[in-house]
């Protein structure tokens, strides 16, 4: 399903054209939508303390995940104590829960079981982000909430906006939903705070953002013990240095994962793309690898920890911006702590 809508959206498929009329009626739903927030008919609810979302305008995978753990660790460095909102994309959460460390990814989703896994944020997740931030408050002692996605949720007043856009991809056609991958216009991109590229090329006032490669982990459970480099790991696993591997990732955009794997020298036998936020079972998984050492994204991860073998591993990957854009970052959250106060 996800090759045939990249074709759409990425390849220029000419059924864009017949869906187009249906892209036409989405937009009118989302323009009134917004005049009704816009004109107050919709109210927004405003928090006591200030709001950041990282969102996007297209649909998949971004970058978003890399992003908020990435102002989860700039916020902490600058003394502030913050915690996470989410909607859990693909399970059933009645009202808002939150986040424990070593939940599983079926129970609050696979982003944000990974980002509790790797930072120990307070973070709460529910459908319904109002809620899940009063929970988040009302739990914790946090001064500032990252909204991980939520840009079209307007029922939540927001302080700062962020886009996270697919540097390589960047809007697809152009087109809205379904003829397109935008869920709102790309005038969205002038409106916001900070426009964040990931990969590709920065232009303009966009801020450039690359994925660097971190260290390598064992998949298996209670693997967060094992921390190595990637130079350890080919000592300690001599079938990553000396044998082909399989590589999987159910992402927004798998051979970004791929291309990473080559480029730091593995030999890639066989490459397995799954949709995003795909489900994952032993059987499946040990009938791709076989015998081989099977590599995938920190996000996969999450998902299989508790059936792994012992030769599966993931690589945990860090966000780099640069320090202007920390410092505009961090100049807007005082001034919204301020005015908060006010």
């Amino acid at each position: 399903m996800q090759s045939w809508v990249n074709k759409l959206w990425y390849e220029g498929h000419g059924l864009r054209f017949v869906l187009w009329p249906l892209s036409v009626l989405f937009a009118g739903i989302t323009a009134l939508r917004r005049l009704l927030y816009a004109s107050g008919v919709l109210k927004q609810h405003t928090l006591p303390v200030p709001v950041i979302i990282v969102g996007n305008i297209t649909v998949g995978g971004s970058g978003k995940t890399p992003t908020v753990i990435y102002l989860i660790e700039l916020l902490r460095q600058q003394g502030y104590k913050p915690g996470v909102i989410s909607r859990g994309y693909g399970v059933n959460i009645k009202g808002v829960r939150s986040v424990r460390y070593g939940d599983n990814a079926s129970q609050v989703g696979d982003e944000p079981a990974m980002i509790v896994a790797r930072t120990g944020v307070p973070m709460v997740v529910g459908s319904k982000r109002i809620e899940a931030a009063k929970q988040l408050l009302s739990d914790f002692d946090v001064d500032i909430i990252i909204s991980d996605d939520g840009l079209q949720h307007y029922a939540l007043a927001r302080d700062i906006e962020l886009i996270i856009l697919d540097g390589e991809r960047r809007l697809g056609n152009g087109m809205l939903l379904p003829a397109g991958p935008l869920r709102e216009g790309r005038w969205r991109t002038s409106s916001v705070d900070h426009v964040i590229v990931n990969g590709g090329t920065a232009i303009g006032t966009e801020q450039q953002m690359t994925l660097m490669a971190s260290q390598w982990h064992l998949v298996a459970a209670n693997s967060h013990k094992v921390s190595k480099t990637h130079a350890e790991v080919k000592s300690a696993a001599q079938p990553m240095q000396e044998q082909p591997v399989v590589a999987m990732a159910g992402i927004g955009n798998p051979n970004r994962f791929f291309d990473t794997l080559s480029n730091l020298g593995f030999t890639l036998d066989k490459t397995q793309a799954f949709d995003d936020h795909s489900a994952y079972t032993e059987a499946d998984l040990s009938t791709l690898a076989g015998k081989r050492p099977l590599l995938m994204t920190e996000k996969d991860a999450v998902k299989c920890r508790d059936f792994a073998k012992d030769n599966w591993w993931y690589l945990a990957v860090d966000a780099k911006l640069s320090p202007s854009f920390d410092q505009q970052l961090m100049a807007s959250v005082k001034q919204s702590v301020i005015e908060k106060k006010r």
